[in-house]
């Protein structure tokens, strides 16, 4: 445990984090990767330059700064922060490198502010979190490994079939290579994918939810063609049946909790992928009690598996399905692909929206968010609300 004079300290250096902000974070991913530029092939780069990946670090040390005497309350983000780091195969020494650079930014950054007692009692904090992650990655990695179908590291999967879902998303179902079972993982989690190819400076990891009910032979991701997007659209346009990608095993908190009572999925644009792994799995179990399916996107084009949804429907009296279109086109009128126009409006569906149902939503922050404040407003207990980010973590 941390002793009371480094908590002490740490928690001094509050206002010096604060002042800095994500500017911080930011010096600290510029001074690691021109020291440690294989780090590249590990951290995605689009993240960087978007600002999203330094803007999400300085909240978790800010975080961890607030909360030393209290780390309790930072469980569920070290759990989660843990799964993302298993499908990028962080290895124990990497831990050593971010902390020294942690350190030196804070001096490079903090001047005169930052003594050496300062340095010594957040490299002492540092290494106890440090520790924390190591030993939980390394039972998840044991774990994921000891199961039927498991594995370490990477293994090769054959593109099986490749099927398009909307004018923007495209599903690709993997099979392994060797012919053997694949391990079981839990709908709503995902599968990261190494891509080395020609067109690619670094190899470039990319995680993606799951979206069929496991089977323990095949996995399908479906995989939504970004603008600029170096891995997306390479998938989309270079990658056929028959081709083969590397995959580290299924990771991620974010999952369906087998309850009794009624499970509301809620997603937007490829938000509705692990929504679909869940639909899926809760249709193949036969689920008793009823299933309220919620989707958004901007218009019939863009919008995935709408057939599939409609013959589900039909098919299975305890699943009812509500879409908005943000803004229909032409081809969309009459609604008969979408129930309501504009964004999300959940008091409209006020019926579906059980104290007692467990809500799962994904989609894009913003419309989370909105989700998120919509339910609430509802009386629906924060306990009762799971949800995914994709990309660096974020708190609603």
């Amino acid at each position: 445990m941390l002793d009371q004079h480094t908590i002490d300290v740490v928690k001094s250096t509050i206002p010096l984090l604060e002042s800095a902000g994500p500017a911080l974070t930011t010096h600290f991913y510029q001074r690691m990767f021109e020291h440690n530029p294989e780090l590249k092939d590990v951290f995605n780069l689009t993240h960087q330059h978007s600002g999203g990946q330094p803007l999400a670090l300085f909240s978790a040390v800010a975080a961890y700064a607030k909360n030393i005497d209290n780390l309790a309350v930072l469980g569920s983000a070290v759990e989660r922060i843990a799964h993302k780091h298993t499908g990028f195969l962080i290895k124990p020494e990497q831990y050593a490198i971010v902390g020294g650079h942690l350190l030196a930014t804070l001096k490079e950054l903090g001047g005169d502010a930052v003594t050496e007692e300062v340095l010594t009692a957040w490299g002492n904090a540092y290494g106890f979190l440090a520790d924390i992650f190591i030993n939980r990655e390394a039972q998840l990695y044991q774990q994921t490994a000891a199961k039927t179908g498991g594995w370490e590291g990477t293994r090769r999967f054959v593109v099986q079939a490749k099927t398009p879902e909307s004018s923007v998303i495209t599903s690709f179902l993997l099979a392994p290579e060797d012919g053997q079972p694949v391990v079981e993982f839990t709908p709503g989690q995902y599968l990261s994918v190494s891509l080395e190819h020609e067109q690619l400076e670094y190899t470039e990891i990319r995680q993606y939810s799951l979206s069929d009910a496991p089977n323990g032979s095949t996995y399908r991701i479906s995989v939504k063609r970004e603008q600029g997007g170096k891995v997306s659209n390479l998938l989309h346009d270079h990658y056929q049946q028959g081709d083969v990608i590397e995959v580290v095993a299924p990771a991620g908190d974010f999952s369906l909790i087998a309850e009794e009572s009624p499970v509301i999925l809620i997603s937007a644009g490829v938000g509705q992928t692990p929504m679909m792994s869940m639909l899926n799995q809760l249709i193949a179990q036969k689920y008793a009690n009823n299933i309220t399916w919620i989707h958004a996107c901007d218009n019939g084009a863009v919008h995935g598996f709408k057939e599939v949804i409609k013959a589900k429907t039909i098919a299975n009296e305890q699943l009812q399905s509500y879409v908005w279109y943000r803004e229909p086109a032409a081809q969309d009128l009459p609604a008969e692909d979408f129930d309501f126009e504009g964004t999300v409006e959940l008091e409209k569906i006020a019926e579906h929206m059980l104290p007692n149902g467990q809500y799962y939503f994904c989609g894009p922050i913003g419309f989370m968010k909105a989700v998120k404040q919509q339910l609430l407003a509802l009386n629906v207990p924060e306990s009762q609300l799971h949800y995914e980010v994709f990309g660096p973590h974020a708190d609603l």
